[in-house]
């Protein structure tokens, strides 16, 4: 753990602090994209510590968080058939629907399994031929790439009974529609750098040109985000306007064009809704029509969906960083990690786990607003 010890180190933590405050002469707004980047901050109380009248604004990096609720749906759907084997990562078991959450369907006798990649549902698929094998794919484009494998792997295999429930999103037309709101206040933003590990960051040039705004690739660890922070700050200060990349042990400009390749065979843009935050033009990937066999919501017919929120949840403006989690009158009474209203308090990327888990109530919150002029 020596190396990782290296990027959480006390007296380097503030001394970027200090370099802050000195370089900070408004009260910025700057956005952290991800979800896990979230988590750090909250957790380790550097939002916080920034200079007086800095925020940090939660952006809508939490795949779990903006997985449609009509996928979710949908997914329970097919997972309740007999003869299906429901594949997911673990952090979507939890993550409610409108009647339920894929963990309940479990107990109640449906054959959903956590797997730990997308390759586990292949090798699945591949030893239980009489049985139909689905994966829920969701992610930014940090998963795609594996799950585009498994499709390509399965297709060598010739394997007829694996499938994806495909609710991919995308980061930049996220952040251009954040940008595009009137009432938007982000000022800069710090980009996820394990999106980036694998699409670089060219795409986010003409964001920061077009829109004035700096993004600085981060990574994920608390020196990490002080130091993306600083590199946004000095942007702001000086009136520049540039992608920069803090990650540079992990991302290059150019990204992993390997991976680039695999998603661009077995994937296309399309639009997409994003739970809470509503239907985005071409902000999400779907199943080429080269692969349609693989496409879990073509092969499975699943109709009569009526999908509905918890009318106390208000993930939405959560997610696009316009409230905060101790805004909600829900939010640690109602909603609660056990007993979740929406995917942000259960996802490990969520906001309003973060909060929740760091103990932030709405007392809190207040002092610390009050104390910021």
């Amino acid at each position: 753990m020596k190396y990782l010890d290296e990027y959480r180190d006390p007296v380097l933590a503030r001394r970027l602090l200090d370099e802050l405050d000195q370089a900070a002469t408004r009260p910025w707004r700057i956005m952290e994209v991800c979800g896990g980047q979230t988590h750090t901050l909250v957790r380790q109380g550097i939002d916080e510590l920034l200079p007086a009248g800095m925020r940090m604004i939660h952006g809508p990096g939490c795949p779990v968080c903006v997985t449609p609720l009509e996928t979710l749906d949908r997914a329970m759907a097919i997972a309740a058939r007999p003869g299906v084997i429901f594949t997911s990562f673990g952090d979507m078991l939890r993550v409610p629907g409108t009647d339920t959450d894929l963990l309940s369907l479990r107990a109640r006798g449906a054959d959903v399994r956590v797997v730990y990649a997308p390759m586990d549902a292949v090798r699945l698929a591949a030893a239980h031929p009489d049985r139909e094998v689905v994966f829920l794919a969701v992610g930014f484009e940090t998963t795609a790439p594996a799950n585009a494998m498994a499709v390509l792997h399965a297709a060598r295999l010739g394997l007829t009974n694996f499938s994806l429930l495909v609710s991919h999103v995308l980061v930049p037309p996220a952040m251009t529609a954040l940008l595009d709101d009137p009432e938007c206040e982000v000022q800069a933003f710090l980009a996820a750098g394990h999106v980036c590990a694998v699409m670089g960051w060219r795409e986010y040039e003409p964001i920061a040109a077009h829109y004035r705004v700096p993004i600085v690739v981060t990574g994920f660890e608390p020196l990490d985000l002080l130091e993306g922070i600083l590199m946004a700050v000095r942007q702001l200060e000086s009136g520049r306007f540039e992608v920069e990349n803090q990650y540079v042990r992990a991302v290059r400009r150019s990204g992993n064009t390997t991976a680039q390749d695999a998603v661009r065979e077995v994937f296309q843009v399309t639009d997409r809704a994003w739970r809470g935050i509503g239907a985005l033009p071409d902000s999400g990937l779907e199943l080429a029509d080269a692969y349609a066999a693989f496409d879990a919501a073509r092969r499975f017919e699943v109709g009569g969906l009526c999908p509905v929120e918890d009318a106390d949840c208000i993930a939405g403006p959560i997610l696009t960083g316009a409230r905060l989690p101790t805004d909600c009158a829900a939010y640690g009474t109602r909603c609660t990690p056990r007993h979740p209203l929406g995917a942000p308090m259960v996802s490990s990327e969520g906001t309003c786990a973060a909060f929740h888990a760091a103990g932030r109530t709405a007392a809190s919150a207040d002092v610390a607003v009050r104390s910021t002029p």
